[in-house]
């Protein structure tokens, strides 16, 4: 297995990880602090145009899990709080084993606790969550 590609940016306080092979360009770091990000120069990332405080906000939205970051003073060099299990059920939903804060393309936010199923199918009445239509509809996946 080849070994996966990572790049390091820092400021002397915070170290922002890309990941290239992660990244799907959904350019939400481009948007959120176009000083930093600008895929058309070298090096892309310009780590100093912005304070820690906004790179670690904007690294937090990344959605692929391309930018990660880590502070340089802490011992554990990690921003993962938890580790996170995701199953994805045969012919079923995808059941991620948290506690969530979910927030609708309306804004509005759902607490879940423990555990929560999400919809693979496409037909629950209740997207994003599973109401157990995948059953009815015998979805295979």
């Amino acid at each position: 297995m080849a070994k996966e590609k990572i790049k390091e940016y820092t400021n002397g306080e915070i170290t922002v990880v890309w990941k290239p092979e992660r990244c799907y360009h959904a350019k939400n770091c481009i948007h959120e602090l176009p000083d930093v990000y600008n895929p058309n120069e070298r090096p892309w990332i310009k780590i100093e145009n912005a304070t820690t405080e906004a790179l670690q906000q904007q690294v937090k939205t990344c959605p692929s899990g391309a930018l990660t970051y880590y502070m340089n003073n802490e011992t554990n060099q990690n921003m993962k709080e938890d580790i996170t299990q995701a199953v994805v059920v045969k012919n079923g939903p995808l059941i991620v084993k948290c506690d969530l804060e979910i927030e609708g393309i309306d804004g509005e936010k759902t607490i879940r606790e423990t555990r929560t199923s999400f919809c693979r199918c496409g037909a629950s009445s209740n997207k994003p969550f599973c109401d157990g239509t995948h059953k009815k509809i015998e979805f295979v996946g």
